[in-house]
């Protein structure tokens, strides 16, 4: 890579960064696998860098790359087995201490992780990350109709996982 290019890359990442691991910690709901997954996206948007650089909308490229990497790191064996715990107080999407309500923040949390991984990649694109259905079809790579069905789907396991008692959950439909 050029030394102009590898410039570039540094400031997009430096400016997308905190956007990433939010994500990312909202997928995975553990700060250290957040980082490898964020890590892994953007080793491929390295790798990728002039293609992504010219994409329509690198925002969208480098989220579309970033649950890619989500779904990909699930399929693996190794993850099932090793857990990391801890979080690290910079992690974006971690409460600070005091903060209110913190109980129902790990109810939802826990219900989320027991989400299967795409029903729950198009709820946190769709509802935390506040993206519209097709742009959530773009980066997952399927189309609309799958978008909804995956998202009243991961809502209704929600419901179910959390007694339909949650308001938050209703309110987003």
């Amino acid at each position: 890579m050029r030394a102009a290019d590898e410039a570039e890359y540094v400031e997009y990442v430096t400016h997308a960064l905190p956007g990433l691991r939010r994500i990312a910690h909202l997928l995975c709901h553990d700060a250290h696998r957040a980082d490898d997954i964020v890590q892994t996206a953007l080793t491929r948007l390295y790798v990728h860098w002039r293609r992504a650089r010219g994409a329509e909308d690198i925002d969208r490229y480098v989220r579309a790359i970033l649950v890619r990497s989500f779904l990909n790191e699930r399929r693996l064996a190794w993850t099932a087995r090793v857990r990391l715990t801890g979080a690290p107080a910079e992690t974006p999407g971690v409460p600070a201490a005091g903060v209110p309500d913190v109980e129902t923040q790990a109810v939802v949390r826990t219900a989320l992780d027991r989400v299967p991984p795409k029903q729950r990649a198009v709820l946190v694109l769709r509802f935390l990350c506040d993206l519209p259905v097709a742009e959530v079809a773009g980066i997952l790579g399927c189309s609309e109709g799958t978008v909804k069905s995956q998202t009243a789907h991961g809502l209704a396991r929600l419901r179910a996982l959390l007694g339909d008692t949650d308001p938050a959950v209703r309110s987003k439909e």
